[in-house]
């Protein structure tokens, strides 16, 4: 059993910044790739990017590509999820996901488990 706990949402500006933070506990975090959904108000949880269990392999939505990046630190069981250029549109909750897989996308059949979620809030 893998517990998450997400924290670091909050309001902020367009063109603003926020990193959010999953942390890890129970089972060792080291086999289990990573990643981050988020959902909107009526519409489905979406993928958002993911790290694979080292954290050297990651993928993003191309929504979020040069914006965002994730990022896994295993030694702090601790997966971050850096946002840069925050828009309107990027408002939900976000969601931390883990599985003992190699690489969590798009694709993949939810798995794992799961935070609680972390509301973010961009202004504009």
């Amino acid at each position: 059993q893998v517990q998450l706990v997400e924290s670091g949402g909050g309001l902020v500006q367009a063109g603003g910044s926020l990193r959010l933070s999953c942390s890890a506990s129970g089972r060792t975090f080291n086999n289990h790739a990573a990643a981050w959904f988020r959902q909107a108000p009526g519409k489905e949880r979406e993928f958002v990017a993911a790290a694979g269990w080292n954290g050297a392999s990651t993928r993003y939505a191309d929504s979020v590509k040069g914006r965002f990046t994730i990022s896994k630190d295993n030694a702090k069981n601790t997966v971050y999820l850096q946002m840069n250029s925050l828009k309107p549109e990027d408002t939900a909750v976000y969601y931390c996901n883990a599985a003992q897989i190699p690489l969590i996308t798009s694709a993949t059949k939810p798995q794992g488990y799961w935070g609680q979620g972390t509301q973010v809030t961009v202004s504009s």
